[in-house]
């Protein structure tokens, strides 16, 4: 998945997810806390992958994802493409109304437009670009 998409959530906690984004989720696909302060939208193939390592582990190390599992939602988009966003998953992310999707690689994630802008400005920029360049081996 790629791509930056920005919309508002309305006063019910809805948001609109793009239809190119949507194509690539599924008709389901699931709403989890991210490992930033963001949303993280998991299409079912890779929440599916997500919980057979979540599986493998053991207890003791399984149960610190319990909140995970716990505030995860399983998301269908309405007739008009919206889903919505329980009130725990919303305050997680310091959502409040305008937001900023984005692609990335085989998921997506949901931040505050003001989290993502201050994210972006200090992430983009060439140095750190060939930085993770040269981690990744290109």
């Amino acid at each position: 998945m790629t791509g930056t998409y920005e919309h508002s959530i309305d006063a019910k906690g809805r948001l609109f997810i793009p239809a190119k984004l949507r194509e690539e989720l599924g008709s389901a696909f699931y709403l989890a806390m991210g490992v930033d302060a963001c949303l993280a939208i998991y299409p079912q193939s890779t929440w599916d992958r997500f919980t057979e390592k979540f599986a493998s582990l053991p207890m003791s190390q399984s149960k610190a994802m319990r909140p995970l599992f716990a505030n995860a939602a399983k998301c269908e988009p309405d007739s008009q493409g919206r889903i919505v966003i329980p009130q725990k998953l919303r305050k997680y992310a310091g959502l409040e109304k305008e937001t900023v999707i984005i692609g990335v690689h085989d998921r997506a994630e949901i931040w505050s437009a003001a989290a993502w802008n201050a994210q972006e400005e200090d992430e983009m920029t060439p140095e750190k670009m060939a930085a993770c360049m040269a981690e990744l081996g290109f």
